[in-house]
């Protein structure tokens, strides 16, 4: 029965197999596995089911719960509260080894911290740690590799190959909290605030983790990490379907979503998924989630060089979103950190400048959004997809 529970979706977004767009998926994409039952994939009676059916009393769920969320250990070898004859017992049913690190990248005086990491079928993700003075965020990964296929992303030139369980990643952000506490990451001890789901992968693709991840992320100890749902966002390419469920669930994340173009015609080939569901839809889901949540949304927008950065651009966008009326968006011009030997390449200063000044003139709140660790293989997926690429050479050779 847990087995069943806790399948994970394939990945492959409604409609996706048909239609004008379909996923991309990677070539290993029928080989993908499924990763091992964690504590954190199951629902509290699942966890009691399986101390039962170690000979256990119920009340050691919760110990586990205590020692994963509060004490960020997933080490049953120190869960001192439980009997010594069965903590081999619990840590092989509900908490395996999930993530590995390979490898760790620091950048800006150590305050930027980017962790390639292993999963048990030998996929690897990355994540990314950013402390600045007021906050300190994780961006998480939620599918291995991406199944969106936006030319100029690391990530979507592999594919998807699986979708990521709830327990891998949740690891992620205990790993990372578990470092702000122990002081691991310039500046001394402190406390991860913030979650972003722009990592690799796209979340509402694997829709039904993700959401028990955030339900988990932000419920308070011992149900979870204590980080406040409106300190967590979730991003996506517009896959309409997820952002009106999301808008139903009544959590207040914020929303994020890639745009990237003001257009149909120019989105069409920057972003893929348009093909399925274009501006205006994604445009009219995003701002009813604006509505139904009373939180702004996010809009991305990765400025490209004579691409999607001049200013006819900017006055489209501003008409589009002023369209719905005032103060329902926050737009974030991001300075395109190039793929090796891609033909999409960053923005001259003066053209992000411009963009900006057009947004502003029109009442458009827009930020640009700052590039941390751009000499660390800083953009979400580089890293990974790099590893990711080189392992596929390898099995291809």
């Amino acid at each position: 029965m847990l087995n069943d529970e806790q399948e994970v979706e394939s990945g492959i977004t409604e409609g996706g197999q048909s239609g004008p767009f379909r996923d991309i998926l990677a070539k290993n994409h029928a080989r993908r596995g499924k990763a091992p039952m964690h504590f954190v994939d199951l629902a509290q009676e699942q966890r009691i089911e399986v101390m039962r059916e170690l000979g256990l009393p119920k009340f050691r769920a919760s110990q586990c719960a205590t020692h994963y969320f509060d004490h960020l250990n997933a080490d049953v070898s120190t869960f001192s509260d439980l009997p010594a004859a069965r903590r081999a017992d619990i840590q092989e049913q509900l908490f395996p080894t999930l993530i590995e690190p390979l490898l760790e990248q620091r950048a800006d005086e150590g305050t930027t911290v980017k962790t390639l990491w292993k999963l048990f079928d030998g996929s690897r993700i990355e994540s990314v740690l950013m402390r600045y003075p007021t906050r300190t965020t994780l961006c998480i990964s939620s599918q291995v590799g991406c199944g969106m296929g936006c030319p100029f992303c690391a990530t979507g030139k592999l594919g998807l190959t699986r979708n990521m369980s709830t327990g891998e990643i949740l690891e992620q952000v205990r790993v990372a909290a578990l470092q702000m506490r122990n002081g691991d990451v310039a500046g001394g001890p402190g406390r991860l605030s913030n979650v972003v789901f722009m990592g690799m992968g796209e979340p509402m693709g694997n829709y039904k983790a993700v959401m028990h991840a955030i339900r988990q992320i932000s419920a308070l100890p011992q149900h979870g990490f204590g980080i406040s749902a409106r300190n967590i966002t979730v991003s996506t390419v517009g896959v309409v379907p997820g952002i009106r469920k999301l808008a139903a669930e009544h959590i207040p994340v914020r929303l994020a979503v890639s745009l990237h173009a003001p257009n149909d015609a120019l989105r069409d080939e920057l972003v893929p998924m348009n093909k399925r569901f274009n501006t205006t839809a994604v445009l009219d889901a995003a701002h009813d989630y604006y509505l139904a949540s009373k939180r702004r949304v996010s809009i991305e927008y990765a400025l490209m060089r004579g691409i999607n950065d001049q200013a006819e651009h900017a006055r489209e966008l501003a008409r589009r979103l002023n369209h719905y009326g005032d103060d329902w968006v926050h737009v974030n011009p991001i300075p395109l950190n190039p793929i090796e030997g891609s033909r999409w390449t960053a923005s001259k200063p003066e053209d992000e400048q411009q963009f900006l000044d057009i947004l502003h003139r029109a009442g458009i709140t827009a930020t640009l959004r700052d590039t941390r660790g751009s000499d660390i293989d800083g953009a979400c997926g580089q890293l990974a997809a790099k590893a990711l690429e080189t392992m596929h050479n390898k099995e291809q050779q």
